[in-house]
């Protein structure tokens, strides 16, 4: 991890990836279940953007 990324700027990342795999499985459930297919797309792609965010953080 980078060594900038102290206290509670370190858990922010943790934070995202939690959030990231909440919304994919959100998002894949609405698809599968065929609830809302336009949200559970966002959702997937809200899911994307996170883990590029997480991405840049850490590199």
């Amino acid at each position: 991890m980078n060594p900038a990324l102290t206290g509670v700027a370190g858990a922010a990342p943790v934070v995202a990836m939690l959030a990231a795999f909440a919304c994919a499985i959100g998002g894949a459930w609405l698809i599968a279940k065929r609830r809302d297919r336009l949200k559970g797309v966002l959702m997937l792609v809200m899911a994307a953007v996170l883990v590029g965010n997480v991405l840049i953080w850490t590199l």
